[in-house]
């Protein structure tokens, strides 16, 4: 199962990714700037911690991830905004031709 998610910066940016593991993903992107090694979270999200986990919605197949992802990368902050606070549905994004693969 994927899923799409949505990290908010301490400030107040919001980031969009898929995974398959929420939690690690998250780990991953909060831990990013403590010690030496490979960096695995997102270049956006230095030096923007502390991270919160806003929405986690559990999508299906990747390829239908993908492309809600780049739905949502693709919309202004105050649907980003909606869409967290639950006003708008991850379905409304959705098209006739997306199917789980």
């Amino acid at each position: 199962m994927w899923y799409l998610y949505i990290i908010r910066g301490n400030d107040d940016s919001l980031y969009t990714g898929i995974t398959i593991d929420v939690k690690r993903r998250f780990e991953e992107h909060s831990n990013q700037s403590r010690g030496p090694g490979i960096q695995k979270g997102a270049k956006a999200l230095r030096g923007k911690c502390p991270l919160s986990l806003e929405l986690q919605i559990p999508i299906g197949s990747r390829s239908k991830a993908a492309k809600l992802e780049y739905r949502v990368k693709r919309l202004d902050k105050y649907l980003k905004e909606a869409l967290v606070r639950g006003d708008l549905s991850i379905s409304s994004l959705e098209t006739s031709n997306d199917t789980d693969d």
